[in-house]
């Protein structure tokens, strides 16, 4: 046999295939989701303390990383140690409300211990909850003092502005507590009666407004503000969470999209519960005159006017609103309208005066920051061009800048910048950030440093303290890769991916995505291809940041293409990007994720014939019109936790999107999967937590029984007891040697 040069190139792969295998150790999905963490230990929920003497974080245990505890790094004495052992404190079984176990589900927090905290606002005590009571740590003492010791759970603790009470939640209603005496005053009577919440979030408000508050102080420490929830119009669910031994039947009041939302009200009590004052809020037009949500609330820095801001239904219109408590009266401050949607923020500043404020906007097809004085007229518009903002961080009045963190330099990194007050110089912000990659910031109160979480693709998270410049004052956490980190025998195995771009098929539009190849592929040799998908809005896949000893580089080793590609709909590219989906959900996704595969296509070491897709939640949703709208494209695929038919989920996000159903009824039946189904040729595997209260399980058991008429063949498998997030390691593992066994037995 002649011995070629392609014989030789293909003999050096080999061994170089054999050196890698020698040199870097096998990962197992066992191994990805082991404890401690690959990709090191970095600590969670930093503060910088009020004083600027010290930064707090939780941090989980050596032998048990998800019991958090609380620490602190001393920048004086430059030494990290603990503050509060959560198990000096609690060493039992931590029991949760039902409450408190639904909010930590909106909030995606996970764990025990320790798992949220802040500062009093002298920066000389911390408080935090623990096992449904509430626990106030003195720095100076070095002593942690429970202050309330009840059969019911205390929720959504506060501290008040100037650090003399705490408020809570209790049995729905609010309560404040004096520190130095002790003594509790309830401030509402009527919470858990008749359906009532005083001080909470509804359900849509966590799940998709990022609001998980319902009172506000006022900064002055006489009023607070609260939302009084009435959830009677609220059809109720009774859906069945089923777990390995038992099954629980749960009434759960969700508002499906087109059915009632809750009643809302919004009113300001004194601290002693003596005077409540309801206010006056914006009826809807329609048959439900209270057909509205109440979006963000916020105290303007006089004390003397509350702001709130008003989002009709259709989410087209929102209004700025400032109650005057003395005179009992409102102005509109500004109003936002779009032919589309809005999509909420909380970029929303009061200045000290209480004369103007920071507002961001997408007027323009962007989101920018803009200064706006108390009678709604523009001062100024302070960031400009064809890139988003990502959320202010900072307003320091003394030096006239605004800190933010936005998109600038690529929509692909997350970056710092800092522009003049004033407003001069839009098209020239500064970046203070140093390193590419994803940025995650935390400013300090007195505008002089400020805590940096970063990582990119090559670097696992990092965080250090920086001054408001930009200069680097000391490592946090710096997770060094060195012989001791735990994902270095696997580092030099690690995959990184290829960025770049494509055009969608209509020509206009620019999509981004990465490839990740297995090492040492053979010359000639075509490779099957898993799209890893997601797709939907507010969410963006490709970034440069770190992913470390994950799931795709599981499927790499084994093999396998991964491919990501964020189609129009995704977050982080303007409104224009956006929009295309509204009153259509998964047709223009799926056209662009049909365009990445084209792409794939053209590459020499791609089989075509091989090429599957994978997602969970919407990424669910996708994977199903993907394979039953484009078989052609798509031979094989696993949904996650589907939405399958829209009408299932819920008011605000479906709405937003889709529109009213009385309104675009034929919108709802092409975005459901159902009239596709016949469409479907290739395997196909669904699965689904038994116990999921976000897409309900109910989605699968109609997507199952259509798919059994239709004698389309597939395969199941579902998890008793888990959520939407599908948590816990022995869960992880299952899936994931599930999803990669399917596409084995069917790309292999």
């Amino acid at each position: 046999m002649k011995y070629t040069f392609k014989k030789a190139f293909m003999t050096l792969s080999c061994l170089l295939l054999m050196l890698t295998s020698v040199n870097a150790e096998q990962l197992t999905i066992d191994r990805i989701y082991s404890s401690p963490s690959l990709n090191g230990k970095t600590p969670k929920s930093l503060k910088i303390s009020p004083d600027g003497s010290r930064v707090t974080y939780l941090q989980g245990k050596e032998n048990n990383l998800n019991t958090y505890d609380l620490w602190e790094y001393n920048l004086a004495s430059k030494e990290n140690k603990l503050l509060v052992n959560s198990q000096d404190l609690f060493s039992g079984t931590e029991i949760l409300s039902d409450e408190e176990k639904a909010r930590r589900e909106r909030q995606r927090v996970y764990g025990f211990g320790i798992m949220e905290y802040q500062f009093s606002s002298d920066g000389s005590a911390l408080l935090f909850p623990l096992n449904g009571d509430i626990y106030y740590y003195h720095l100076a003492s070095k002593s942690a003092k429970r202050l309330t010791e009840t059969a019911a759970f205390e929720t959504d603790i506060k501290f008040s502005p100037k650090g003399n009470f705490v408020s809570f939640i209790r049995a729905q209603n609010v309560y404040v507590l004096n520190i130095k005496n002790g003594k509790e005053t309830q401030l509402t009577k009527d919470g858990g009666s008749n359906n009532i919440k005083n001080g909470m979030s509804e359900f849509v408000a966590q799940e998709e407004m990022s609001r998980m508050t319902g009172y506000w102080w006022s900064p002055n420490e006489k009023h607070i503000a609260f939302l009084r929830v009435d959830e009677t119009p609220v059809q109720t669910v009774i859906r069945n969470e089923i777990y390995a031994e038992k099954i629980e039947l749960i009434e759960q009041r969700y508002p499906a999209t087109g059915t009632n939302n809750v009643n809302i009200e919004l009113a300001v009590t004194d601290i002693k519960g003596n005077k409540t004052r309801f206010i006056a809020l914006d009826k809807a037009s329609g048959d439900n005159k209270n057909d509205f949500y109440i979006a963000r609330v916020k105290w303007l820095p006089n004390s003397k006017e509350l702001s709130y801001q008003w989002q009709s239904r259709d989410q087209k219109t929102l209004k700025l609103q400032a109650y005057n408590l003395k005179k009992r009266k409102q102005r509109t401050l500004l109003t936002e309208n779009s032919a589309h949607w809005l999509n909420l923020h909380k970029d929303l500043v009061f200045l000290s005066d209480s004369k103007s404020f920071i507002w961001a906007s997408e007027r323009d097809g962007f989101k920018h920051l803009y200064h706006i004085n108390d009678k709604g007229e523009l001062i100024n518009q302070l960031t400009k061009g064809k890139w988003v903002v990502d959320t202010i961080k900072h307003v320091d009045e003394d030096e006239g800048l605004i800190y933010f963190t936005g998109r600038a330099d690529t929509p692909l990194e997350r970056h710092l910048y800092r522009v003049p007050l004033n407003g001069k110089s839009p098209e020239h912000v500064a970046r203070l950030s140093k390193r590419n990659g994803f940025h995650s910031i935390s400013f300090s109160k007195d505008s002089n440093s400020y805590i940096d979480n970063f990582s990119n693709i090559d670097t696992p998270k990092q965080v250090s303290l920086h001054k408001a410049d930009g200069e680097h004052i000391t490592w946090l956490a710096e997770n060094k890769i060195n012989d001791t980190h735990p994902i270095a025998p696997y580092y030099d195995a690690l995959i990184k991916p290829k960025f770049g771009t494509l055009t969608s098929d209509d020509g206009d539009t620019t999509l981004y995505y990465k490839l990740y190849k297995p090492s040492n592929m053979v010359p000639g040799k075509k490779y099957p291809v898993i799209v890893n998908v997601y797709g939907g809005p507010h969410a963006q896949r490709v970034r440069n940041i770190w992913q470390g000893a994950d799931f795709t580089q599981f499927m790499l080793q084994k093999g396998y293409i991964v491919f990501q590609l964020d189609n129009r709909g995704s977050n982080y590219r303007g409104t224009a990007f956006e929009f295309p989906i509204y009153e259509k959900l998964g047709q223009i996704e799926v056209e662009d994720q049909i365009a990445g595969v084209k792409y794939l296509h053209t590459l020499p070491f791609v089989d075509k014939e091989r090429i599957g897709i994978y997602g969970h939640s919407y990424g669910g949703y996708m994977a199903l019109m993907a394979m039953f709208k484009a078989g052609d494209y798509f031979k094989a695929g696993v949904s996650g936790a589907p939405v399958t038919d829209w009408l299932l989920y819920d008011t605000h996000y479906t709405e937003r999107y889709l529109n009213h159903p009385k309104a675009n009824s034929q919108g709802y039946e092409q975005s459901s999967v159902f009239p596709y189904i016949a469409g479907l040729e290739g395997p196909l595997m669904v699965y689904h937590g038994m116990a999921d209260d976000n897409v309900l399980f109910t989605n699968t058991t109609k997507l199952i029984k259509a798919l059994q008429d239709e004698n389309k063949q597939f395969e199941l498998m579902t998890y008793p007891g888990s959520k939407h997030s599908m948590r816990g390691k022995k869960v992880k593992v299952h899936l994931n040697n599930t999803i990669m066994n399917f596409f084995d037995r069917h790309f292999k």
